[in-house]
């Protein structure tokens, strides 16, 4: 079978293919070293098909930058979409039709099950698309997802002519749904007439259900009884006791049974054929909807095995030359090491290499996280090609990545006759001669263009110039290096030989760095430390191991003045000034965190205090109202009582409403006033410095909106927008509010200049006060006019023009109420007043 066109990259080879050349060998064999098809599989795993499994786990690797931004932006767009979707995204329906497919465009039959997962396939390819396209929030989808035909009307034909399980159904062809009205008619037949002989031989069968043999039905005759029942004999029991004779009687009723069955097969294959012919007339289009939905699968695989890490999109440089900045990298196979299995926690590496930077020499004791260091960063760069995202914080950056080539581990092969150091030579060598090829090794047959088509080349060296004499391999180490620094990109090589620390100090291309090392434990810290290099305290591990003090001493006093130790002392006393600097940095952050505190606890009581004090004033208020209630309460009972004695009380009734009306005017002196700050008329400008209420933070004004309610500010690397209530000045000054725009409205009515609008009566705004008293009268005036939004129309009746002046009294001492006059005769004339309120 055909193999699907990969996206570029490197694949191992087929079983039985050619060798591959040298530099596309040592491209894969650093593959393995760095143990990417591992992270494969487990990338595998987050594919919802099985077609999209077998390409994660062949994970190709683009052939150009703009793929690889491509990969990523897919990436990013599907985690979006996947987060949005409730269940997210679903390949629920989608199999690999490329069999299927295959056979048809070459005239074969496909099956009826087979052609009914092509249909499913083309339904769930149409509800992806429906689900994805979107050129404005997902442009690199859109477009992926743009080229699928989903042919609705193949989908449809499969659907009418395939039932359920694949089988061809009745009304697929009217020949077929005949035949088989025929061959249930006789099935019928048959069945009747075998009931009828078992009723018929009841006494002469073993038992009386119906048995089959070789596709035909038997009965089971007991063998004395043989001769009595015609037929033919198809079988008999074990023990002889039984024959399985098929009645004459329906015997030639099951050779026509066979022969419309026959007929029946000869029928649903020509249904067969002709769905598989249609399908192999958009086998083109099939094939290019397989492929789409194998990339759609990567892609959401891709996303959410990078949600699973935690991990975030790299920005992937053109410029070969570019730096490397990636901040709390961690190895991607041992953080699924500690999550699905348990293992220790990962300890992250930070790794900011310059452009001037060409080769980094890592130092430090065995199993201090050196070669782990190597691998993180080369499956870093392949990941990034591949369109991953990186565990890392923060946004990772590095060049696009051609060439990763390591030498990592022991080539040791006693069938090749090599030693360790025989078997790192000869992969360096193979190293050497693809960064010398004029062909990329991922692509050697296509010629090499721009640099920055074939990209920066990282080389990863373990334990460089190791496996013979310190002295001729510390040389050749340098020697390596050098060579090196003028032909790839960066490179990485971790050693013990003290010759090589030195390399920084006479070449600006080199630097250090090494693996810490806690010597009260004697145990690695696993963290990696730039510009200094690192000890491989083989004396103190021995001390600590339980060698000898004796032994450890002589080694130590071998090692001598002026040489090694040394060197190692300048390194302890570096590493202790590292460590007083660190040391003195918390202490003044831990400072800088307390200062913080203080400050944000002052600001609180601050804000305590003052709400306690609106808080007192206010429930003062509040009693001196309850006082007031109460008084206009008891006066209008004294009113009542008076009012109720008789006319001799009139006088004293007259004078206690005047006292609840003085009450009224009490109360409405002492109403709350609306709260209003003095701002001393200070208000933003572009480029001052204001404090953000919300984080407590220092911003700088950007922008002003035209109204003045909103601004435009920078906090640190944070630029957002936020309203004018929610800054204040350094100094804690609050902003004006800005000055509200008029807005100039032209009203045209017939009504007199001082008209609030449209002055209509309803029962909404009228009020019967006829047959009360003035104190009720009053009261259900009041309660109208609190709700009021316009005039409102008090029916009193003529009559003594007691209620009418005793309302009029009292509205003038109200102080919402702007005037009183009597309504329009049409409304009631003197008989109605008509309330406006300000």
């Amino acid at each position: 079978m055909a193999r699907v066109p990969a996206v570029g990259g490197l694949l191992p080879p087929e079983p039985g293919a050619n060798a591959a050349p040298p530099e596309r060998g040592i491209a894969i064999e650093t593959l393995e070293l760095l143990e990417w098809p591992l992270l494969a599989d487990h990338l595998a795993g987050f594919a919802g098909t099985e077609a999209g499994r077998r390409h994660c786990r062949r994970l190709p690797l683009p052939a150009s930058p703009a793929e690889s931004r491509r990969l990523l932006a897919e990436t990013t767009e599907l985690l979006a979409l996947d987060g949005l979707i409730e269940g997210g995204l679903s390949f629920q329906g989608v199999a690999d039709t490329r069999a299927t497919v295959l056979l048809c465009a070459k005239g074969g039959c496909a099956g009826g099950e087979e052609l009914l997962q092509l249909a499913a396939t083309l339904a769930a390819a149409r509800r992806l698309r429906r689900q994805i396209e979107d050129p404005q929030l997902r442009p690199f989808c859109s477009a992926l997802v743009g080229e699928l035909r989903t042919l609705p009307e193949l989908e449809q034909r499969l659907h009418f002519c395939l039932e359920e399980g694949g089988r061809v159904a009745d009304r697929a062809s009217s020949e077929l749904a005949a035949l088989r009205r025929r061959l249930a008619a006789a099935l019928a037949e048959r069945r009747e007439r075998l009931q009828e002989l078992l009723r018929r031989f009841a006494p002469l069968l073993q038992d009386t259900v119906l048995s089959e043999r070789s596709g035909r039905p038997v009965l089971a005759v007991k063998a004395g009884a043989a001769g009595q029942v015609k037929g033919l004999v198809h079988d008999s029991s074990a023990s002889g006791q039984t024959v399985y004779i098929e009645p004459q009687a329906v015997i030639a009723l099951g050779n026509r049974l066979r022969e419309l069955q026959g007929e029946e097969r000869e029928l649903e294959r020509a249904v067969l054929l002709e769905l598989s012919g249609r399908v192999g007339e958009e086998a083109e289009a099939l094939q290019q909807l397989q492929h789409i939905l194998v990339r759609l699968d990567a892609g959401l695989a891709r996303a959410r095995y990078g949600a699973w890490l935690g991990a975030v999109r790299p920005e992937l440089a053109d410029d070969p030359e570019a730096a490397f900045e990636l901040r709390d990298l961690r190895h991607p196979l041992l953080l699924w090491q500690q999550r699905r299995e348990g293992g220790a926690p990962v300890v992250p590496v930070t790794v900011r290499v310059g452009p001037d930077l060409r080769v980094v020499a890592i130092t430090g004791p065995n199993t201090g996280g050196k070669t782990v260091t190597l691998k993180s960063l080369g499956l870093a760069a392949l990941m990034a090609r591949a369109g991953l995202f990186l565990p890392c914080s923060g946004t990772p950056r590095l060049p696009w990545c051609g060439r990763v080539l390591a030498d990592i581990g022991d080539e040791q092969s006693l069938q090749q006759n090599l030693s360790t150091f025989s078997g790192h030579i000869r992969r360096i060598a193979r190293i050497l001669e693809a960064l010398s090829t004029s062909e990329d090794p991922a692509h050697p047959a296509d010629p090499v263009g721009a640099a920055g088509q074939r990209g920066a080349s990282l080389v990863l060296l373990d334990e460089v110039g190791a496996g013979t004499d310190p002295t001729e391999g510390a040389a050749l180490a340098a020697a390596l290096l050098r060579h090196l620094a003028g032909k790839a990109r960066l490179t990485i090589a971790t050693t013990h030989f003290g010759e090589l620390k030195a390399l920084k100090y006479s070449d600006p291309r080199f630097e250090n760095a090494s693996v810490a090392f806690d010597v009260d434990t004697l145990s690695p810290t696993y963290r990696l430390q730039w510009g200094i290099p690192g000890r491989s305290n083989a004396l103190a591990i021995a001390r600590r191991l339980g060698l000898e003090e004796t032994v450890v001493e002589a080694a130590a006093r071998a090692l001598g003045p002026g040489g090694e130790g040394d060197v190692n002392r300048v390194i302890e006393g570096l590493e202790r000034q590292r460590q007083r600097q660190q040391e003195a940095a918390e202490e003044a952050a831990v400072l800088l965190a307390r200062t913080e505190l203080l400050h944000e606890e002052l600001l609180q009581r601050w804000e305590q205090q003052r709400q306690q004090s609106a808080e007192l004033q206010e429930r003062r208020r509040q009693e001196l109202e309850h006082s007031i209630r109460e008084g206009q309460g008891e006066v209008r009972r004294i009113i009542r009582r008076l009012r109720q004695a008789g006319a001799g009380g009139r006088g004293a009734g007259e004078t206690a409403r005047q006292a609840g009306q003085r009450l009224k005017r009490l109360q409405a002196e002492h109403r709350p006033q609306p709260e209003r700050r003095e701002h001393g008329g200070w208000r933003p400008r572009v480029g001052d410095r204001v404090r953000l209420l919300a984080l407590g933070k220092a911003a700088e004004v950007l922008a002003i909106a035209d109204d003045g309610t909103e601004l435009t500010v920078r906090c640190g690397v944070l630029r957002s927008t936020v309203d004018l209530a929610a800054i204040e000045g350094l100094h804690g000054e609050k902003p004006a509010p800005p000055e509200p725009r008029q807005p100039v409205v032209n009203v045209r009515s017939r009504r007199s200049p001082g008209s609030r609008g449209p002055e209509v009566r309803t029962e909404g705004n009228t009020v019967d006060v006829r047959g009360l008293r003035v104190h009720e009268a009053e009261a259900a005036v009041e309660e109208r006019l609190r709700g009021a939004n316009g005039p409102v129309w008090v029916i009193h009746g003529i009559g003594t023009g007691k209620l009418k002046r005793g309302l009029r009294q009292w509205l003038e001492s109200v102080p919402y109420v702007e005037r009183v006059a009597d309504a329009e005769q049409g409304d009631g004339g003197p008989g109605c007043s008509v309330i406006w309120v300000k």
